[in-house]
Order: C-alpha cells, then sequence, then structure tokens
C-alpha cells in the first residue's frame, strides 16, 4: 500500500495491523467503506463524522488522522473511476482510525499502571475488529461509537461542560488579568480591583450579570456572594474573602479547566462497567464519598459525606477498584511497620509511657487474640526488628474511631471512622496516612448492612459502644471505587466543581497523554 497515500497506516502497531487483518480476511479483503462506484459509502461518511467529533469527547482528532481523510474523501469523490490503491488507501485508513477511536473512547490512551496508578484497567472484553465488522454491516457505525463512551451521568455532565470551557478559554475578551495584590480584602473593604473580579465571576457563571454592585470599588454585597459561589465550586472555604488561595484559583488560566475536564474524562474510561449493583466511591482530591444503591440514569447518588485521605507528601491514597467484604465494629489499630518505625518508636524513646497513654499495647503473633507483650529493652528490640508489632485498643480514642470497613487489599487500604471530627469542617483534608476517614460512619455502616439481619441503626450504635471487638461479613459485597479527577459536575445542583491536583496525577498524565500524541 503506498505509503503516500495514507501517511498514517506505516505507524500502526503490530496489534493494530493484526486487527485490520482480523477485519477483512472473513470477507476476502473486499472493501468496507465504499459503495458499487468506488465512492465512500454512507457507514464510512458517518463514521468520518465521529471521528470529526472526537474532540467532543476529549480525544485529540489528530489521534485519527482527521485532516488525511478530506483529501482521501476527495479524491474518491472526484475521480471519475477511483483507482483501486486509492480506494485501499481510503478503506483501511478509515478501518483504523474507526478501531483506533472504538478503542479509545472506550478504555482510554494511556495505561493507569504506566504513570503510577495502583489500579488495573478494566479488563478489555470486547473484539474491536468483530464488533466494527458488525456494525458496518448492520449501518450502526455511530450506535456503536456512543455505545463504546462510558454510561456514566458523571462523564456525560463532564462532556456537556466541555465545550463551553473551549468557548471560554478561545475567547480572549472573556477575562481580563486580575490587578496583582498581595494583601488579603475582605467583605466591606475597598478593592479598586472590583470591576475586573466583577466580569471574571459573571464570565465563569459565579455571579449574575445583572446582579447589583456597589459603588467606588467597594467589595461587598452580591460580589462577595458570587466570591463564596466560586470558592466552594473550587474546593475553598466559602467565606467570601480574597486571600492568597482564591486569588491564585481565579487566575488558573481557562485552558487549564478545560484539560481538568479533558483528564477527567479519561480517568473515567479507565473505571469498569457499573451494573446493577451497589457502589461505594470516593473521589480523593474534592475529599467526597457517594455511596449508590443502583447507578441510575441520572447518576443521583444515594447520599454522600466528607472523606479524609492521605497526605499530599508521603501517604496518598492510592487509587484502585475492590470489594468492600465486612465491617469490624470496635476495631483494633494494628499500628503499619512504617508508621512504627517513623513515628511510635521515635516517641517510645523519648517517653516510656507513650504506649500506655495512647491506649496502644505491643503484642506477639497475628490476629485479635495476640498475646500482649511488656514492654522491655528486649521487647523494644524485637519491635525495631519487626518481631512484634503495636496496636491500639479499641475505643473512643482509637484512631480508626469505632467502625472499620474492609475491602481486602495489596495496599492495607480501608475506610473508617475517626475521633478528629472536627477535621471535617476544614475544606482541604489529606491528613491521614493512606486510608480513608468518612465523615459518618454509622450512616454508612447502615447502608452497607441494610437488610441484613437485625443490623438497624440501634443496634450498630449498640456495636460501637459495647466491650468488644466485633466482625460481621457483608451478605451483598459492595463495589469499592477510589478514584481521582479534579473536575466533576455535582449531581445535587449541577454545577461543575475543580479542584486542586493535590497528588499531581493531573501533571503526570497530562505529560503521558504528550508522549503518546508525540508517539501517534
Amino acid at each position: 500500500m503506498d505509503g503516500d497515500r495514507d501517511p498514517a497506516l506505516h505507524l500502526l502497531s503490530a496489534r493494530e495491523r493484526a486487527e485490520l487483518r482480523a477485519i477483512y480476511e472473513p470477507g476476502g479483503f473486499v472493501p468496507l467503506w465504499v459503495d458499487a462506484r468506488g465512492r465512500p459509502s454512507r457507514d464510512a461518511r458517518e463514521a468520518l463524522a465521529v471521528l470529526d467529533g472526537a474532540a467532543r469527547e476529549g480525544l485529540d482528532p489528530g489521534d485519527f488522522d482527521v485532516s488525511v481523510f478530506g483529501r482521501l474523501t476527495a479524491s474518491l469523490d472526484g475521480a471519475p473511476t477511483p483507482s483501486i490503491p486509492d480506494i485501499a488507501a481510503f478503506d483501511a485508513a478509515l478501518s483504523s482510525a474507526t478501531l483506533r477511536y472504538f478503542r479509545q473512547v472506550h478504555i482510554g490512551r494511556v495505561d493507569p499502571l504506566a504513570i503510577g496508578f495502583r489500579m488495573t484497567a478494566p479488563a478489555d472484553e470486547h473484539d474491536f475488529a468483530a464488533m466494527l465488522r458488525s456494525a458496518i454491516a448492520d449501518h450502526r457505525v455511530a450506535e456503536t461509537a456512543a455505545g463504546l463512551t462510558p454510561q456514566l451521568a458523571l462523564y456525560r455532565e463532564l462532556r456537556s461542560r466541555l465545550d463551553h470551557y473551549r468557548s471560554l478559554a478561545a475567547d480572549t475578551t472573556l477575562v481580563e488579568p486580575l490587578p496583582v495584590r498581595t494583601t488579603t480584602v475582605r467583605p466591606g473593604e475597598m478593592d479598586e480591583g472590583t470591576p475586573a473580579l466583577q466580569r471574571r465571576l459573571v464570565t465563569l457563571g459565579d455571579l449574575a450579570a445583572d446582579a447589583p454592585i456597589p459603588s467606588k470599588s467597594v467589595y461587598a454585597g452580591a460580589l462577595v456572594e458570587g466570591v463564596k459561589h466560586f470558592q466552594l465550586r473550587h474546593g475553598l472555604e466559602a467565606d467570601g474573602v480574597l486571600g492568597k488561595s482564591t486569588r491564585a484559583a481565579l487566575r488558573v488560566p481557562l485552558a487549564w479547566r478545560v484539560r481538568q475536564i479533558e483528564l477527567a474524562l479519561e480517568r473515567l474510561r479507565w473505571l469498569p462497567h457499573l451494573g446493577q449493583e451497589r457502589l461505594l466511591a470516593v473521589n480523593i482530591p474534592m475529599f467526597h464519598l457517594w455511596v449508590w444503591d443502583v447507578m441510575p440514569p441520572d447518576g443521583t447518588p444515594s447520599f454522600g459525606m466528607g472523606a479524609i485521605v492521605g497526605r499530599a507528601l508521603n501517604r496518598q491514597t492510592p487509587v484502585f477498584v475492590d470489594e468492600m467484604r465486612y465491617v469490624i465494629f470496635r476495631p483494633y489499630w494494628n499500628i503499619p511497620l512504617s508508621i512504627l518505625r517513623s513515628e511510635i518508636l521515635p516517641e517510645l524513646t523519648r517517653d516510656p509511657d507513650y504506649l500506655e497513654r495512647e491506649d496502644m499495647e505491643i503484642v506477639s503473633g497475628p490476629g485479635d487474640d495476640a498475646r500482649p507483650v511488656p514492654l522491655s529493652s528486649q521487647s523494644l528490640l524485637q519491635l525495631q526488628q519487626g518481631r512484634l508489632r503495636v496496636r491500639q485498643r479499641p475505643g473512643p480514642r482509637n484512631a480508626l474511631g469505632l467502625v472499620k470497613f474492609v475491602f481486602p487489599n495489596d495496599e492495607n487500604v480501608y475506610m473508617h471512622g475517626t475521633p478528629a471530627a472536627q477535621l471535617f469542617s476544614r475544606p482541604r483534608r489529606d491528613f491521614s496516612h493512606g486510608c480513608v476517614r468518612v465523615e459518618d460512619p454509622i450512616a454508612l455502616a447502615e447502608w452497607a448492612l441494610e437488610g441484613q439481619d437485625a443490623w438497624n441503626r440501634d443496634a450498630i450504635v449498640a456495636a460501637m459502644n459495647g466491650t468488644e471487638s466485633r466482625r460481621v461479613d457483608l451478605v451483598r459485597p459492595i463495589r469499592v471505587i477510589l478514584f481521582y479527577i479534579t473536575a466533576v459536575v455535582m449531581p445535587d445542583d449541577g454545577t461543575i466543581h475543580f479542584s486542586e491536583d493535590i497528588y499531581g496525577h493531573d501533571r503526570r498524565l497530562d505529560q503521558a497523554l504528550s508522549r503518546f500524541h508525540s508517539v501517534r
């Protein structure tokens, strides 16, 4: 095949070439995308329209050689009798591009494992080559492509905001630079930047265009309420104060907000298919948890609550998919070896009473029935060697609170309550050692154990305030997803929220996608 006719075909991977063979071989290598006269068929034009709209899915049209098809199509449409090489080039190129689109829109472009995500991409159960042949035969190319997009309301809502933010980012007249100032401005104070601030908030939808604004550059009234709305949408304390964090968020280029949406769409393609099952999902950078009894078409969760996640610097909560299998009331906290060595042992060296004051004990052996061991120079040495361990006894002071939600995984991450409930009032909540602390553990336990024996709210509270640790297996395991996206359309009010990239995952994915495009 002539590389000049289709400069993209020689770049195909071995897998893509094998898929092309699987498409054409069953039909004796007869062209699939042209009519009897050798012109692009209706199916071909439908496929080209799908590829042309790739940007609406947050994909890059350049990955599908969209610019090449204008010339190839014109060559077939304009020739009195299209040549066999031209037909072959067009047909193979369109099959290759459509296959690539099917795969990208369904499972994404980047392997999450390749950029440090400790999660496995959903198993690809689709034979894309067979699917494409079937789509052409049934004249359902566009319908098939649409069916491969994530069937999540969150995906659809983000996709619907993408064009709007692209329009905002492309129109340089909409948003002027805000005045640079180092001092904090509080409601009622003077600020010469209020006209520019007003225009920025109106552009972003946080302030009505006809909202009454105080004269003489006074920062007050509707302008303060607009800032509070902006702060709420960007994970900031909604106090109306124009401080360093709020000004920084206001100055984020709209082009990066576009990119945040695109990166979120990419990550949502990594998720497994969610069927008629109970689901618990935590969006790590937004510090929020939602649950669904069944995922409805509009995506509205059964309820949600705040969450505390791992510290950004050194205790990041991993991203993965698993199943919650059981709940433990009044759990022990079995202190991980890393925390023991970095935190507990230094304290214990300085203060021999540390363990007793923190309601901790040294134990030998696994399990909750492990034997306590007195503190001595010998047991301290064995702790340092990893031959003994430390745990915190159950009770109100236990770091896990009074209930623990377990989904066994290699990272030893789980969800639990906390005695430090005051931390949930903070807008940024990356305080944990990697596990997820939940704001309302009673409500979550009640939901997890719904319909199971006599585990109503009263029984749950009684177990939490009892005298012994107790494990309760779930009759119906619950799908748990710890995921990471910094752009979300909230199901309760339909507003788009953005968060800080606390772990740098957006930056790494952006770089990985740039490398992906350069290779292509």
